[in-house]
């Protein structure tokens, strides 16, 4: 069982925005917020220009999570470790039974500056599923998701996960098939979808498909284009380097950072095998 969502901090304002989107989905989830500050050299450079010592650091971390306790009245607290970014988030997330990352994503505004670059390292180092925010403030409850599908069959991995949030939420999934030129990928696809469908139907989950368009262009477009309109609070893609998929492309780029600022969901393939929280718990597909 899971017990907390982990928000990586350098106490920018998009970090502050993902740890508000964090404690709005704990008390639906009935989960601990955990706010993680990792001492880097940049930690290092700021508190030697700030004159402050790293007990004012943990002093500041300690009110901040205090604070969000008392305006979400959630459960929260906070881990100050030393090391990498990338190793740290993972180890921790480990350690505290994290069921995913909060991570805020930003220019170059915050110390640490958790930039495009960062962040997908932090997405392809971690093992459970990383939701990205931007600067744009967002609820956490989430009613509308979007499900990317392709004939890959890794990206059907992230179904476990999708059933699991909208379970906990009763949110309805957006079933949005790519349209393939090809005629053998565009039977195996409409098959998947079938079987995509089937599974939601037994087990209760709210879903509507959408037919891919053929003269639509871009695929990561007409996904965000298609969030917006239907007013989507997440948008789910598996991520992660394996045989069939690349570790990131510019598709998946475009959806992450995406310009409407939707929460985007990373999830590794063949990484997620079990979630288990807000009383629902999927097995893998």
């Amino acid at each position: 069982m899971k017990e907390s969502i982990l928000v990586p901090t350098d106490f920018s304002e998009v970090c502050n925005n993902a740890m508000n989107h964090a404690c709005d989905l704990a008390k639906d989830l009935n989960l601990k917020v955990i706010a993680l500050h990792v001492v880097t050299k940049e930690t290092k450079t700021y508190l030697d220009d700030q004159k402050l010592s790293n007990e004012a650091l943990e002093k500041r971390l300690s009110d901040y999570v205090n604070g969000k306790k008392a305006e979400f009245e959630v459960d929260t607290d906070y881990v100050l470790r030393e090391g990498s970014i990338f190793d740290e988030i993972s180890n921790i997330s480990k350690e505290m039974k994290s069921a995913f990352v909060v991570l805020g994503t930003h220019g170059k505004v915050g110390f640490q500056r958790l930039t495009g670059s960062y962040a997908l390292k932090v997405i392809n180092n971690t093992e459970i599923p990383t939701v990205v925010v931007q600067k744009k403030p967002q609820e956490g409850s989430y009613k509308n998701i979007v499900f990317p599908i392709s004939a890959f069959a890794e990206d059907r991995q992230k179904l476990n996960v999708a059933m699991a949030i909208a379970k906990a939420f009763g949110a309805t999934i957006h079933l949005f098939p790519k349209f393939e030129t090809d005629k053998f990928a565009r039977k195996k696809i409409l098959g998947i979808v079938k079987q995509v469908l089937q599974i939601f139907e037994e087990n209760g989950i709210d879903y509507c498909k959408t037919l891919p368009d053929e003269s639509a262009g871009n695929y990561s477009k007409q996904v965000v284009d298609y969030a917006v309109v239907h007013d989507a609070d997440l948008i789910m893609i598996v991520t992660g380097s394996n045989t069939t998929l690349p570790m990131f492309d510019s598709a998946d780029e475009q959806i992450i950072f995406n310009s409407s600022q939707i929460p985007a969901m990373c999830i590794n393939p063949a990484r997620v095998k079990r979630v288990s929280f807000g009383g629902s718990s999927w097995s893998g597909f």
